[in-house]
């Protein structure tokens, strides 16, 4: 019997969580992912340090800009050892202007093309803000291709479909995470509310002939892993990839594109505020991570200012 992990590869995209080159090298998966979290933890390892003088000489005392040469340089590292794309972050801070969103993701687009790296095999992480979800589409227009996340409700999926974005990431923990204190219980499987959200958002793209690639992320356990195989992507972390290597069980996959009877939907912005203002889990946890995002983009800087 093959691991779970090469299992699940058969049917889903494996993407890896972290920014961590070695690891990436170690589990071979498809794509990466990073976002201002890891960055900071790639920050403190030894590999990196050259990164670290290299984005701060020369900017002239941009901070931001050194944080993007930074995000870059260690995407490009990743690409080296991956065959497909890097997901590179979008300062959260960003998130609820349009404008400024579409001047930094254009900005990443320059400095990856300037080391090298063609626009092909990078996506733009965006929060999946009104105001976000609005600059992806731009960016899409304009042949950049973005990765909508922090994404926690159907609205949300609803309007970056509507919007033809690349792909979403649907956060299956922090979802999970919300509903376990809230009701004070455990779920498993099926059960689970991030598992289910995932589900839905899948058969309701396949239903209606969405593009937009469906990849669930932030997991708390490889139960929440194997409920979603057949998904289109999934990114996981280092330790649940390790996890899945070591695991020698049979895994079948779960989703499928099958009927799907919900009604096709169309919000406007005031029917995407309402939506999402209904749905307390997605406010809080939207907001939540857009506060936690910002608060390690700002411990970046702080790092790569000691440095000038």
């Amino acid at each position: 019997m093959t691991s779970k992990l090469d299992q699940l590869k058969q049917f889903t995209t494996v993407v890896a969580d972290t920014g961590d080159v070695e690891a990436i090298t170690r589990l071979q998966p498809v794509d990466a992912t990073t976002n201002p979290s890891l960055l900071l933890k790639a920050a403190s390892l030894p590999h990196y340090a050259a990164l670290l003088e290299a984005a701060v000489s020369g900017c002239n005392g941009d901070i931001g800009l050194a944080c993007d040469r930074f995000g870059v340089a260690v995407g490009k590292e990743i690409l080296q050892v991956i065959p497909g794309r890097i997901s590179t972050e979008v300062d959260a801070r960003l998130s609820f202007d349009t404008r400024a969103t579409l001047q930094r993701a254009q900005r990443l687009i320059d400095l990856y093309e300037q080391s090298g790296i063609g626009r092909e095999r990078v996506l733009i992480k965006i929060a999946a803000t009104w105001e976000g979800i609005r600059a992806a589409e731009q960016l899409e227009r304009d042949g950049i291709q973005c990765n909508l996340t922090l994404l926690f409700s159907f609205a949300q999926a609803v309007a970056c479909a509507e919007a033809g974005t690349f792909l979403i990431s649907p956060f299956v923990g922090r979802i999970y995470d919300w509903y376990k204190k809230s009701e004070n219980r455990d779920f498993t499987g099926t059960e689970d509310p991030g598992v289910q959200s995932v589900s839905r958002i899948y058969r309701y793209y396949k239903a209606h002939g969405y593009q937009t690639v469906v990849m669930g992320a932030s997991f708390r356990n490889i139960g929440q892993i194997e409920a979603l195989a057949g998904c289109d992507r999934l990114t996981i972390s280092p330790d649940l990839l390790n996890q899945l290597a070591s695991d020698q069980g049979e895994l079948k996959r779960q989703l499928h594109a099958g009927d799907d009877h919900e009604p096709r939907q169309t919000l406007d912005e005031a029917r995407f505020r309402w939506a999402l203002n209904e749905d307390a889990m997605a406010t809080e946890k939207l907001a939540e991570g857009i506060r936690l995002f910002a608060r390690d983009q700002e411990k970046l800087e702080a790092l790569l200012k000691a440095r000038l």
